[in-house]
């Protein structure tokens, strides 16, 4: 199980959780439960931002309690509420892609401030207490301090890094590491990349060379592709992840 990510995941719901039931308290302070007021805490989960189908569902399960007789106040839908956002994502069996021969390519990118190069840090913790040798490429050649911030980490966590000089073409330092990870033969590659905004073309059709150069290097990458984006996103998520995965083939999401 990929416990990273999935502790991410989590966490992400329990945050929403948080905001959505804590602006609910006001509303259902003191309050019996009917079914109008059950209609108005799906309208208000809907205006704060949360799907209209995921809505339905935790809703859903406060009408069939109360309507069973086990909840009767506002404070039993809130507690109704929390648990059934956390228990979205329970039991859930998050894995990446292993490779038979060679090592594994994971890319990983997002938008600017979404945590990229932080989750890409936690991910290669979670490899490496997997037994997996990992090797990471510092593709974000553009923001100041990255390849640092990467270095620190991977210094913590004794991993190697590949990168290039500042401003270097970021598909060259990828090709690098493609071939560094070949020679040392490492289990698996984790690729950082520069954040950009999912309406910037020419940085869009960079994902695009980069993949270019993984696959020409190493047959089948990236093997695994990862959205990173900030928990608290919202709708805008959906646009971003339709712009990622048509330019990078996203394969997963990663939630900071």
């Amino acid at each position: 199980m990929f416990r990273s990510a999935l502790d991410a995941l989590r966490r992400g719901i329990s945050k929403t959780a948080a905001a959505v039931t804590g602006g609910l308290r006001g509303v259902l302070a003191g309050k019996d439960l009917d079914e109008d007021l059950i209609d108005r805490i799906e309208s208000t989960l809907v205006a704060s931002d949360m799907g209209v189908r995921v809505a339905r569902e935790v809703v859903d399960e406060v009408r069939r309690a109360f309507r069973g007789g086990t909840a009767k106040r506002g404070s039993d839908a809130v507690g109704i509420l929390k648990e059934r956002l956390k228990q979205r994502l329970r039991g859930s069996d998050l894995s990446l892609a292993k490779v038979a021969e060679g090592p594994t390519v994971i890319l990983v990118v997002g938008v600017n401030g979404s945590g990229k190069t932080t989750s890409v840090a936690k991910i290669a913790k979670a490899l490496k207490d997997q037994g997996r040798s990992v090797l990471l490429a510092a593709g974000d050649t553009f923001r100041a301090g990255a390849v640092a911030q990467l270095e620190v980490w991977a210094k913590r966590l004794d991993i190697d890094v590949v990168r290039g000089s500042t401003n270097a073409d970021p598909a060259s330092v990828v090709f690098d590491a493609a071939e560094a990870a070949i020679a040392r033969k490492a289990d698996v590659l984790l690729v950082d990349t520069a954040g950009r905004l999912h309406n910037q073309e020419g940085l869009m059709r960079q994902l695009v060379k980069i993949r270019a150069v993984l696959a020409k290097k190493i047959p089948g990458a990236p093997h695994d592709t990862l959205l990173v984006l900030d928990a608290t996103t919202g709708h805008s998520a959906i646009a971003q992840a339709k712009a990622f995965g048509e330019a990078a083939g996203v394969t997963g999401v990663f939630l900071s």
